[in-house]
């Protein structure tokens, strides 16, 4: 029978126990929890082998945020080979989690146990931790675990300052579901309103400035005054438009409605209008957020389109990730997939297609502009996620590159190269940062023609003496001269042969 283990991880660190008596625990833990609890009859049943305490705040997080990944650090690996590394073939290690169990005997070769009698034993343990290791006092287990519980709470939330895309990805999803709010809003208020005043919404087509129409006049009969009239022109914008909503007042067909209905009215209008406000700070929020995090695809594709694309994505790594294919029909998956399903043609375009440069795009060049524009999304997404200052010195001339793309379509009017264009987006970027220019290159911008002269006619001359090196080496001089020592040789041996 293999020696049963239970390896318990705290926020202190991590203990590993001896299970004497594994079915009589289990057959104790189905009686009765009451015995369970009594600890001299558990420690009879249940031992401390080791234990190994965290020493630093950045251990204890470090190897508690590896357990709940199922990954094994070397700290736990070190001990775990300490204590079972000379008898792990006769040995089982009970765990709390599968997925560390299955990397521990990956690792470790040690075979790993995860049952519901592993659980139990372990929870009880938990119970009387404090008397199993005398040296840690119940107040320092539970600051121990407090501080852990914090810490580990900051890591697994914590996002980089710089990189705060998860605030893009809310502000774009409440923008959107804002503008389906208000929409529906408005539209209730104007069939509310439109039974007393039904001529009121072919005069004001803005859903704001007609909810705030609703709340300043209530009573139609009240525009007959010049106060409001005065009211609704400030309102409005314009005093023609506040003098035709006058006019019609006046032989509107609406019905009468009592002062509940007005009431009701008002305080539904003034929701929409504090919604409407609420959506333009929001948008200014949005537009602050998108020119600090990705300042280079806000640039190129806008706040909005490129927030989308970003929420779509999960997040602005994942963005970057995704090659500009991806990055085309991002937001046009169910047509992708239904296209594939049917074998159809696959889609053109995705969230992309809002753009304005694939709206100004003839027809007949909408799929070469939009994946002309999703690679250009793809490498500003790059530059956002892994330059350490972004600006939007790379988005704006990558905005260029795709107005430059327009022109050609239409007129096939030649453009630089994209080697030229980085080339100068990269000296602005520097110049930007306030950084210096290489040496090498301030000292050749300085130089002269006479000294690049120079330069050319010693490289000739390098060049020159070179080659008569070469030709000198290669010269048969050296071969000519042991052919004539050979026919004297064999001459002088012809002579000897006669005598």
């Amino acid at each position: 029978m293999k020696n049963q283990y239970i390896l318990f991880e705290m926020a202190s660190g991590y203990s590993l126990f001896h299970v004497k008596e594994v079915v009589s625990i289990e057959a104790l833990l189905k009686e009765s929890t009451i015995a369970c609890a009594d600890y001299g009859r558990f420690h009879s049943m249940v031992s401390l082998v080791s234990f190994a305490p965290f020493t630093t705040a950045d251990m204890a997080i470090e190897n508690i945020s590896a357990v709940t990944k199922g990954e094994v650090t070397p700290f736990l690996a070190n001990f775990l080979k300490q204590q079972i590394g000379s008898k792990k073939e006769k040995s089982e290690v009970g765990v709390a989690d599968p997925a560390l169990g299955q990397s521990i005997k990956a690792d470790l070769g040690i075979a790993c146990v995860f049952n519901d009698g592993m659980a139990e034993i372990a929870r009880w343990i938990r119970y009387h931790i404090a008397k199993f290791i005398p040296e840690l006092k119940d107040v320092d287990i539970t600051q121990a675990q407090l501080g852990l519980a914090h810490a580990f709470s900051r890591t697994t939330v914590k996002m980089n300052v710089h990189r705060s895309d998860n605030m893009i990805i809310q502000a774009i999803s409440l923008l959107d579901q804002m503008d389906k709010d208000i929409n529906t809003f408005a539209m209730r208020v104007k069939e509310w309103y439109g039974w007393h005043f039904p001529e009121l919404k072919k005069l004001v087509n803005d859903n704001c400035v007609f909810c705030r129409l609703c709340v300043a006049v209530k009573d139609k009969k009240n525009l007959a005054s010049p106060e409001m009239l005065q009211t609704v022109t400030d309102i409005c914008g314009d005093e023609d438009q506040a003098k035709d909503i006058q006019k019609t007042a006046s032989i509107s067909m609406g019905m009468d409605f009592t002062e509940p209905d007005f009431l009701n009215i008002e305080a539904f209008a003034k929701r929409v209008v504090t919604l409407t406000s609420f959506r333009k700070t929001l948008h200014g929020y949005l537009v602050d957020k998108m020119n600090v995090v990705a300042p280079n695809l806000a640039a190129l594709m806008g706040e909005q389109i490129g927030g989308r694309l970003i929420c779509q994505a999960g997040s602005l790594t994942n963005l970057a990730k995704y090659p500009a294919s991806t990055v085309q029909i991002l937001g046009a998956e169910k047509a992708l997939f239904r296209a594939l399903k049917t074998k159809g043609n696959t889609p053109k375009y995705g969230l992309i297609f809002h753009s304005s440069y694939i709206g100004r795009a003839p027809k007949e060049h909408k799929g070469r502009i939009s994946r002309y524009l999703a690679n250009k999304a793809s490498i500003a997404s790059r530059l956002d996620c892994f330059m350490d200052e972004p600006n939007r010195v790379f988005g704006e001339v990558l905005a260029n590159q795709v107005e430059d793309r327009l022109k050609f379509f239409e007129t096939g009017q030649e453009v630089p190269t994209n080697q030229e264009i980085m080339d100068k987006a990269m000296i602005a970027y520097k110049e930007s940062l306030g950084a210096k220019p290489d040496k090498k290159r301030k000292r050749e911008d300085g130089d002269g023609d006479d000294a690049k002269a120079a330069r050319k006619a010693e490289k000739k001359a390098k060049k020159e003496k070179k080659a008569k090196a070469e030709a000198a080496e290669a010269a048969p001089t050296p071969a000519v001269e042991e052919k004539k020592k050979k026919k004297k040789k064999d001459k002088s041996k012809g002579e000897s042969m006669e005598a």
